[in-house]
């Protein structure tokens, strides 16, 4: 019970990072780093997605081989770890022949071994942009629902994955609660598709319409559906093929961090093949919404996609980590724009923890402090603080934390401890002692700040010798 397995969902490398995935990453690490100081042992996992025919395609407008190509998008996605201070532990790509392909191909083999693989000759709609057959249930007014595009009409000879089978299985898993769904309303709507009649599912593609692909065992006219090339990922990154110690140790996850739009692959799709394998089922399935610009989904057409690496070098790390997470809501839709950005940073940031450090440092350092326990405030929003960020609603824990903040502002007015020298020195040690506790609740948030705040209140004969450049400067409009 003290290991705790977190992954993200991981991204198809058609395209460079935007601030979509940034948002998914940075809540994984903060509960890695929330969980880590809980001390339980973390596994946090994160990777890219590297096969399929949107690739192979991409790769060939672009004059370059597949091989190429994912190379060179994979390194952006590893280079997030920096640009976004992240803490993963690995990371996992799909072409890893060494790490990642023995898992898909054992994952193959069993799924054989129990019956649950079957060739047929198939006819359906197939889109592009899934790179998933599709039902005619599942499109509105007869296009993809997440890419708005018609499917085309695909016929070819298949391996199928007996879906079907499992069905009511998953069902029972998801209602019962053996996996939890955050949030709710997601759990209900894959109950629902399921109620609606499941069919088994194609598990690969003929090696005439696709060649960047994993091979099927034993039939080289076939690759492997990516999705099950890259659902995968969770359990080769800790060598399920050859059952590992790190296989046994961490497995179930935890919790997957993923995107609306893939939710029914990773609820419908991989607990079917996990009990297929007679494996655990992953513990929880945590589902964040999207993020529009100014209203508008983000695509390259519009010239509105927000490249995250341009965003940390314009407002640094934090900043961005801070906005994501308090800004757009954990679970639901949310919107960017350069004006809500400056706007909180500079009134939470800014004029908010950062102008409260800078009060309370300075008067310290005039008058002195007597230590003292954090003010009353702090324990019940700790214990908010904690509820939220287990039931991933960081923006709520930050918000919390916040209010800390805000009340702290409001009893520095009440006392005006620059009034009375000696009995300001209780009111500042208590402020002090907040100020501590809330560089601990920004920790897993803002970790850079955490730990710029602690280093400016060390409790020494005087304080840590840091620079008094502000937290976060102003921006000025």
């Amino acid at each position: 019970m003290n290991k705790f397995y977190i992954t993200t969902s991981i991204p198809y490398v058609n395209a460079n990072p935007h601030i979509g995935f940034a948002l998914e990453i940075i809540q994984a690490d903060v509960l890695a780093r929330y969980y880590r100081l809980s001390k339980r042992d973390v596994f946090f996992l994160t990777g890219t997605d590297e096969h399929g025919q949107k690739i192979e395609k991409t790769a060939k407008e672009k004059g370059e081989t597949p091989e190429e190509f994912v190379e060179k998008i994979s390194s952006k996605y590893k280079e997030l770890k920096v640009a976004l201070n992240l803490s993963n532990d690995f990371f996992i790509r799909t072409t890893d022949k060494e790490k990642h392909w023995p898992s898909v191909f054992k994952v193959w083999e069993k799924l054989k071994e129990k019956g649950d693989i079957y060739k047929k000759k198939y006819q359906g709609l197939y889109c592009f942009g899934c790179e998933t057959f599709l039902l005619e249930k599942d499109l509105e007014n007869g296009k993809c629902p997440v890419h708005k595009r018609e499917p085309e009409i695909v016929a070819e000879e298949n391996y199928f994955f007996k879906l079907s089978k499992y069905s009511s299985v998953v069902y029972d898993a998801i209602e019962k609660g053996e996996i939890k769904i955050f949030p709710e309303k997601r759990k209900n709507e894959v109950l629902s598709f399921i109620r609606q009649g499941i069919e088994d599912v194609s598990f690969s593609r003929s090696k005439e319409k696709l060649k960047w692909g994993i091979p099927v065992p034993g039939d080289e006219s076939q690759v492997l559906y990516v999705w099950l090339d890259a659902l995968t990922n969770y359990i080769s990154a800790l060598g399920y093929e050859k059952q590992s110690a790190e296989f046994k140790k961490y497995w179930p996850a935890d919790v997957h961090c993923i995107g609306k739009d893939i939710f029914r692959f990773h609820c419908l799709i991989w607990p079917a093949i996990l009990i297929s394998l007679s494996l655990k089922l992953p513990k929880a399935i945590m589902i964040h919404g999207f993020i529009t610009v100014n209203g508008q989904k983000m695509s390259k057409s519009l010239g509105n996609v927000i490249d995250p690496f341009k965003l940390v070098e314009k407002y640094k790390t934090d900043a961005v980590r801070y906005y994501l997470l308090r800004e757009i809501p954990s679970m639901e839709d949310g919107d960017f724009t350069f004006e809500k950005f400056e706007d909180r940073y500079n009134h939470d940031l800014a004029f908010g923890i950062g102008n409260l450090l800078s009060r309370v440092r300075t008067m310290a350092q005039k008058n002195g402090f007597d230590i003292a326990s954090p003010l009353n405030i702090v324990k019940e929003k700790k214990e908010l603080y904690r509820k939220a960020i287990e039931d991933f609603r960081f923006d709520i824990a930050l918000k919390e934390v916040w209010e800390i903040v805000r009340f702290s502002d409001k009893y520095i007015e009440e006392k005006r401890p620059w009034e009375n020298k000696e009995g300001s020195k209780n009111v500042l040690g208590e402020l002090l002692s907040t100020l501590d506790e809330i560089s601990l609740m920004l920790s897993p948030f803002l970790p850079e700040t955490s730990e710029r705040i602690k280093n400016q209140i060390e409790r020494k004969e005087t304080f840590a010798n840091e620079s008094n450049l502000p937290l976060f400067p102003r921006i000025e409009s």
